[in-house]
């Protein structure tokens, strides 16, 4: 009997905009729940098993699942689903096993397709049990602009599952459930992982630590720890959107006129610039290959924004100069202003 249309991303519980990566999650986890196999005799699974399969075979594929979108139960042409050999009941009222449903490649019985093999791992020896990788874990790490610079090692703690040592991840003792992990097979546990940070990230980087997530089922692998890099904001550097820095950087009148040598600060220590002649505020000067590291060895540009900053007190001889200054100058900063009287 075919299997009468019925919203795919309904059956998958997703939304229409779904990655493929979340639509293979809610897959697995689906049908794990409704396989036959842990549902025998069960036909209200066993339908459930069907449509889930139904909806994954679609939604999975780009090109179906955008014939989909557009034309709806229509996508093709109306037609019913067809179940693939060996989905009919076997007589013995559901699945003999998964082997029933998904053929070898050489076309015998008895073992998973590739396909599924792919989306659950391999089948436990005689238990209808799956291998499956564990979840990744995501975590957000703080580092001032010296550690992205030069890159830094740190002790970091989060929260991960790991399998119950009571019943061995398995979530029963002595036929019941695991008094420690109350039949979950895992239990929470602050963990502690040494990490080294390289130099040259960026805010947005992700650091994968291959195997520290969350623990597999029946042997499978762990997931990742997934380190997403966030750098703080600093008292004087600013990045810009060029992945330059620049800071402010204050120079008395006499310097901006009359020209000077100032020192500039780095992240790797002060560096000498020349402040030409008749330097104005807001100038942008450029320090070349004294910004970030980079992850590929080069380095970025430091710009300095000049700020031309008076003192905040005069000496009875600088406030006669700065009279006799005025008195002698006839410039005048205004005068390109459209000032009337």
């Amino acid at each position: 009997m075919a299997v009468r249309f019925r919203d795919y991303y309904e059956v998958l519980g997703v939304p229409r905009g779904a990655t493929d990566e979340n639509i293979r999650k809610e897959y697995r986890q689906l049908a794990r729940k409704y396989h036959p196999d842990v549902n025998p005799g069960d036909k209200s699974t066993e339908e459930k098993f069907k449509e889930l399969n139904e909806a994954y075979q679609v939604l999975s594929d780009p090109e179906k699942r955008r014939k989909y979108d557009e034309h709806g139960e229509n996508w093709q042409k109306g037609s019913d689903f067809t179940p693939p050999p060996g989905w009919e009941d076997t007589g013995r009222g559901g699945f003999r096993d998964f082997s029933d449903v998904f053929e070898r490649g050489d076309g015998q019985n008895g073992g998973f397709s590739d396909f599924f093999e792919s989306v659950f791992g391999r089948r436990s020896s005689g238990r209808s049990e799956f291998r499956n990788k564990g979840e990744n874990i995501e975590a957000e790490i703080g580092l001032t602009l010296e550690e992205a610079h030069r890159g830094v090692t740190r002790t970091i703690t989060f929260q991960t599952n790991e399998p119950c040592s009571n019943c061995g991840g398995s979530g029963t003792k002595d036929g019941k459930p695991c008094p420690t992990c109350r039949g979950s097979g895992v239990i929470r546990r602050a963990k502690s992982l040494e990490v080294t940070i390289p130099a040259g990230v960026r805010s947005g980087s992700v650091i994968r630590l291959a195997g520290q997530g969350e623990p597999g089922t029946n042997g499978g692998a762990a997931g990742d720890l997934l380190l997403h890099v966030r750098i703080e904001p600093h008292p004087l550097f600013r990045i810009t959107d060029d992945d330059d820095l620049e800071l402010d950087l204050p120079v008395a009148p006499w310097e901006a006129a009359l020209g000077a040598k100032v020192k500039v600060p780095t992240l790797d220590g002060p560096v000498e610039m020349t402040i030409r002649v008749g330097t104005q505020a807001r100038q942008r000067l450029r320090l070349r290959g004294q910004g970030l590291n980079k992850r590929d060895g080069r380095r970025t540009n430091l710009y300095a924004i000049i700020t031309i900053v008076n003192p905040p007190r005069l000496t009875s001889k600088e406030k006669e100069l700065f009279e006799k200054l005025a008195t002698e100058s006839r410039f005048d900063p205004r005068q390109l202003l459209p000032l009337r009287s």
